[in-house]
């Protein structure tokens, strides 16, 4: 191994690159490191995105103020990772790919390759890279994103400069992916059924506990090259985590039930019609969910010290996350909007009048369903459109969408008074040029609701599609039972 550059000249302070710097992650490690009098060093690949991070406000405009230097540059390029390097003592790479692209293991590990060849030639005291905890098991027999982690990690292990391989569980952090997926999923999910692996068990750890660890082997004995587990003090099922979340957080219990088969893919596409996570991304969170992913060693505390105070616990670390957050908006959401679909579904009810001689008496196109089918297809599709209604209304408004809140709150109002409306115009007012022309009106407000939910999730569209296929099909036999009773 290497010697080190060192980083002790006299009165010097530390200089830290920090990767991944937008991410969640990676921002928290950038606050901790100024606090701690590092001068620090972030490469991105936006200034403009980084304008917008919680550590705006340490950017300088030169090297001399000792604050947060930008290097605007590609991790994939020589060239800029040897700019950004130089004068480095300690490299934090947090760079993880949620790519679902065949090659994406072998890009990330060449990537790690890279950089590993850059900080060698820097002379760096040290490379810090977080992992994920994963089962001591062939590698080949690990989801291919943590197969990429553990690779990604020997990258570094096997190279010159030495490496602090961190391997975290889920991270219990308000903007943390992993995080807003199980929350999502706890407060919107009363109770479910789910794939075997929500019995899988995890080691969670708070985001305060993980930025410890990250920080704290910054000042690990040169010789030390290892991989190590870090988590908090307790285990659970994912559906565990659930339950325990909706305690915390003063939700009634949640009942999670799990059958015995494994389907990622239609998974990741249920969570992104149920939470603001994005299917693309829900993939590869989930992948690391289907082993048990707890951890087995603690010697990161004999050499660096637990976090001050002790290891943070699930309640207190999700109490933290979730400080300040409203963690009642999707039932006051639902309660909404199912309301609101309700009382519209209820006002059509009474208005329709199949039963009367004046409806018997019209002749029926051919393609005309029998008067049975109206009573079970409606409320299957008020059910829709009141679960996406709340669905894509409460996402708007946790990502902070006010104006597209707004358009999709009148675009549903819309829909449901047309609705509602519509039997009043064919049954009591019977004009079937007027009803002809109400139904098309109400199918292009179900495509456009549609076309709205879609704009949220493509999950979203899919399941509200056929309301708008099914008002589509009610236009066109208002308009032929106007044609064929003129």
């Amino acid at each position: 191994m290497m010697t080190p550059r060192s980083s002790t000249a006299a009165g010097r302070r530390r200089l830290a690159l920090v990767t991944g710097a937008t991410g969640y992650i990676g921002g928290q490690v950038i606050l901790a490191l100024a606090e701690q009098g590092w001068r620090v060093r972030a490469l991105v690949r936006s200034a403009a995105k980084a304008t917008a991070s919680p550590w705006a406000h340490l950017i300088a405009t030169d090297e001399a103020s000792g604050r947060v230097q930008l290097y605007e540059g590609d991790a994939e390029s020589e060239e800029d990772l040897d700019r950004a390097l130089t004068g480095v003592d300690t490299a934090w790479y947090l760079l993880h790919s949620m790519s679902e692209d065949e090659d994406f293991v072998s890009v990330e590990v060449a990537m790690a390759k890279r950089f590993a060849a850059c900080a060698q030639r820097a002379r760096l005291s040290r490379i810090i890279y977080l992992g994920g905890l994963h089962p001591h098991i062939p590698t080949g027999e690990l989801s291919d994103h943590l197969r990429s982690r553990v690779e990604v990690g020997q990258a570094f292990l096997d190279c010159a400069v030495p490496a602090a391989c961190l391997q975290a569980g889920l991270v219990i952090g308000a903007q943390s992916s992993s995080f807003i997926m199980l929350r999502h999923l706890s407060e919107r999910l009363p109770g479910a059924i789910g794939p075997k692996w929500l019995r899988n068990r995890i080691s969670p750890i708070g985001i305060d506990d993980a930025v410890h660890y990250l920080t704290a082997a910054a000042d690990l004995p040169g010789e030390v090259n290892r991989a190590f587990d870090i988590g908090g003090p307790e285990d659970f099922a994912y559906a565990g985590m659930m339950q325990e979340y909706a305690k915390a957080t003063g939700l009634l219990p949640r009942f999670i039930g799990t059958a015995p088969v494994t389907t990622p893919r239609l998974a990741a596409h249920w969570i992104g019609l149920v939470t603001p996570i994005s299917a693309s991304l829900a993939r590869p969170l989930i992948g690391s969910l289907t082993h048990d992913t707890v951890l087995t060693e603690r010697d990161l505390d004999d050499l660096v010290g637990p976090p001050p105070g002790g290891h943070t616990s699930f309640a207190d670390a999700v109490a933290a996350a979730t400080k300040g957050v409203d963690t009642r908006r999707w039932l006051r959401t639902a309660t909404a909007t199912g309301s609101a679909v309700a009382i519209a579904a209820t006002i059509a009810s009474l208005a329709t009048r199949p039963a009367t001689r004046w409806y018997r008496g019209l002749t029926q196109p051919s393609f005309a369903p029998p008067p049975a089918a109206f009573g079970i297809v409606w409320p299957a599709l008020y059910a829709a459109i009141g679960w996406v209604g709340s669905l894509s209304l409460a996402d708007l408004a946790e990502r902070g969408q006010e104006s597209e809140l707004r358009s999709y709150r009148r675009a549903l109002g819309l829909n449901l008074v047309l609705n509602a409306t519509w039997s009043a115009t064919f049954f009591r007012a019977r004009k079937l040029k007027l009803a002809t022309a109400h139904a098309a009106a109400l199918a292009v407000s179900s495509a456009d609701l549609v076309r709205r939910s879609g704009w949220v999730s493509p999950q979203k569209a899919v399941v509200l599609s056929p309301y708008a296929a099914w008002t589509a099909f009610a236009c066109a036999l208002s308009g032929a039972l106007a044609r064929g009773n003129a």
